[in-house]
Formats: C-alpha cells, structure tokens, sequence
C-alpha cells in the first residue's frame, strides 16, 4: 500500500486535499474498504479481539476474482491529471442535484438535462447550460455522468430513442453513477463503446447528505484510463473512489453493500418495535448508538467462542463471505440482546462497544422513533437494490435469506404507500403488521 498527500488542481477551480491510497489485493479486501469507508453499515471491532481458526461457517467467497483481475483503490488526481473539458449530467433527482451542484460550484462547465425540466432550473440559476435530451448533452460534452433511479430508466437513458448514445463518440465519455444490476451495466457498456466512446460504471455509496456535502463514495470499473481522467470529477463529488476492474464489479459491490444495510435497517426496526412493546424507551435505546461509553469488557455478554474468532482489522483480509457472515452477526444480535435482557443498562453496556454502534443507526434512529421519515435515500430504492441484489445471489447459487426477508418487508411498506418516504420508514410496515 502506497500512501500520499496531494493537491489536486482541476479545471473547476478547486484544490481538493486528500489521501492517496493504493491497494492491489484480493476481492474480500475490496468489499471490506467499501463497508468500512461507509462507516454507518459497518462499524470497527474492539481491538482487543484475538485470532483463532477460522470457522467452517465461513464459506467459499461470493466473488472469485484473483487480485490481477480485481484492485481497489482510492486515488486523488495530482495537477497534472485535472479534469480539462465539459461536464454533461443526466438524471437531476435527489442525488443528482447536489452532485451536480457541487459540480458548478467548483467551477466546471456543465450542462443538464432531466425529463422535468423544471428540476434543472436551480442549477441553471448557478450557471448550469440545458439541453433538452441526453443526445444532445451527450454531443456537446467531453464526458457525460448519468445517476438514473433504476435499470429501465438508465437503458432509455442511455441508448434509446434520443439516448446518449446517439450523441457519444471516439474521445467521449460515459460515467453510469446509478445502481443497476451488472447485466444492465454490461448492456449499457456496449452500446456506449460501439460508438467509440469509453465507459465507466461508478455507482455511489452514499444518500442524500454526503451528497450534498461531497462525501459520496464511488465503486468504479470499466474503462481505467476513463477512471484516471474523470478522478477530478469524482473528487469534488465524493470522499473516495476504488477501481475494481470489468465492468459489472461496481454494480455487484454496490449490491452487497446496500443489500447488507437494508437487513440491518429492517432488523434495528424490529429491535425498536420489540424494546417499545415490552416496557423500554426506543428514544433510549437510540441514545445508546449515539453515545460511545464503558469498557469493552462487556463484550463478554456476546460470548467468547463467537467472536475471538475475529481479529484486528478482520475485514482487510477475510474473504467477502466472512464479512457478509459477520455483518449478519451483528444484526440478528441487535434483536437476540431484547429477547436477553430486559434492563436497558445491558443493553447500553452491549451497543456501546462498537460492535454494533454504528452511524446508520444514530441518524435514522431519532426520526424513526418520532415516525417521521425525512427522505435522503427512498424507500422504493431500497426495495429495488435489495430485489437486484438477491438475483446477483440466485446467479451464483448464494443463499441470502435474511435479505430475502428483508425485501419482502420492504415489498409490504411499498404496498402501503411508503415508497417515496426514506427506507427508515420499513419500521412502518411492522407496525402494521403487529397492530
């Protein structure tokens, strides 16, 4: 692992500071940076856990990617590799807006279509030009970014009547920011190279708030040298951003990562909804993910065997199954600790430690408690990239049932009007459920 500072000075006028840090390892290190850089789904381990055999629970790795085949990386763009051209954005929602946004403020020239024009207005206030279709966009730009909600609308998007296809050639480029399955990432892949262009999938770790604060995530693959010329772009956008290779990697990450956090979102509803009917304060309970207090020694309630198994920074080398294994761990615990104890000074004792102390939990939890559900990743979308993430499962014969249990609960708050509230509001349909 190499490490830096850099300055990067891009054609947006901006200096972006970060570190430079370069992996080329295996698949299992790749998930685990992604989870760990969206620290809200994947908290750290106490420290003083010790190595021992590992499980025959942990199975063969969802992915078989050799690390020739499959680096990750986090890479800020020096001077020399600044951005020089125009920016084109397709798709100005809830994500796409402040993506955007942060876009025009740096200073690029950028140009955005949406099919309700009015969305574009905001942006066009900051200086933002307009055209009325993604071909014409997709012409008159030297790369174009598309962050689309859903497969159906990036294939139109991309390549249908009107599409950015029609208007991408030899020296342009495609940036698919959306979270689609691989064989629509693949498919869009190559109508965009038919024409000469190159094509980079990139989609995003993150909700509403990194993205207005630039703090987004990128899992990119596709096109390296794309990769390298969009990195300024991607900087002023997001945090971080890892290249994983053929196209197809990106949007599979994507998958296992939001497929991890909505099991988890589904299980901390069910701990809300069960410390509520049998006497705690849930308000309580939320303050105990937000309050980082006590010693580790606590952790014994978890029991020794389960957990020595794990050691320091477990994730950076444990196949993508342990990880997956682990993060299923922690969730089912969350509702195991009310069926155990009653007192909520255990179960203080029990999420403090860090554990199962993560972010998610704290931001969401207050609202969900209230049962209000201001929108920064939808509901609908959830459900979406679950639904894709279980047919990712199906394709190499993975058993996935927690997640399989959680879309269904997802499916149950979309039936009830729930799709375009935040994916907290899933608490919902288990209200109903239980009324």
């Amino acid at each position: 692992m190499a490490m830096a500072m850099t300055i990067a000075k891009t054609n947006c006028h901006t200096s972006l500071i970060s570190k430079t840090t370069v992996f080329n390892t295996s698949s299992s290190t790749s998930l685990a940076m992604a989870l760990s850089s969206g620290s809200a789904i994947c908290p750290q381990l106490p420290l003083h856990f010790r190595h021992k055999p590992t499980s025959s629970l942990f199975g063969k790795p969802l992915f078989s990617l050799s690390s020739r085949q499959f680096s990750s990386r986090i890479i800020t763009a020096s001077a020399k590799d600044a951005f020089l051209g125009s920016v084109g954005f397709l798709g100005i929602g809830i994500m796409g807006s402040p993506m955007a946004q942060n876009l025009i403020k740096a200073g690029c020239d950028v140009t955005v279509w949406n099919r309700t024009k009015s969305k574009c207005d905001p942006l066009i206030s900051l200086g933002a030009k307009y055209k009325p279709s993604p071909e014409e966009v997709a012409a008159s730009c030297d790369v174009t970014i598309a962050m689309l909600a859903d497969p159906d609308s990036a294939v139109d998007v991309a390549f249908g009547k009107h599409g950015a296809a029609n208007g991408m050639a030899p020296g342009k480029g495609y940036v698919d920011v959306s979270t689609v399955d691989g064989a629509t990432s693949k498919l869009i892949s190559e109508h965009i190279k038919a024409t000469g262009a190159s094509f980079l999938e990139a989609p995003v770790s993150g909700s509403k708030k990194p993205a207005e604060d630039g703090q987004l995530i990128f899992l990119t693959a596709g096109d390296k040298s794309l990769f390298e010329k969009v990195g300024p772009l991607l900087d002023i956008m997001g945090k971080s951003k890892f290249y994983l290779g053929d196209v197809g990697n990106g949007a599979a990450m994507k998958l296992v990562v939001n497929m991890i956090m909505g099991s988890m979102m589904a299980s901390f509803s069910e701990g809300l909804l069960l410390s509520e009917k049998v006497g705690l304060d849930p308000s309580v309970l939320v303050e105990q993910f937000c309050t980082q207090i006590g010693s580790p020694h606590c952790i014994i309630l978890l029991g020794d065997d389960a957990l020595n198994q794990i050691q320091p920074n477990w994730y950076l080398t444990a196949p993508p199954q342990q990880v997956l294994n682990v993060c299923g761990l922690i969730t089912e615990l969350v509702k195991l600790c009310f069926h155990w104890i009653l007192k909520i000074e255990s179960i203080a004792y029990v999420v403090s430690q860090g554990a199962i102390s993560a972010p998610m939990y704290s931001m969401k939890g207050p609202s969900m408690v209230k049962s209000t559900y201001p929108t920064a990743f939808p509901l609908k979308h959830q459900q979406k990239d679950l639904r894709l993430a279980l047919g990712l499962a199906e394709s190499v014969s993975q058993p996935t049932p927690v997640a399989a249990a959680a879309n269904e609960l997802y499916k149950v708050a979309k039936s009830r009007g729930l799709s375009d509230l935040d994916f907290s509001a899933v608490i919902e349909a288990l209200k109903s459920n239980s009324a």
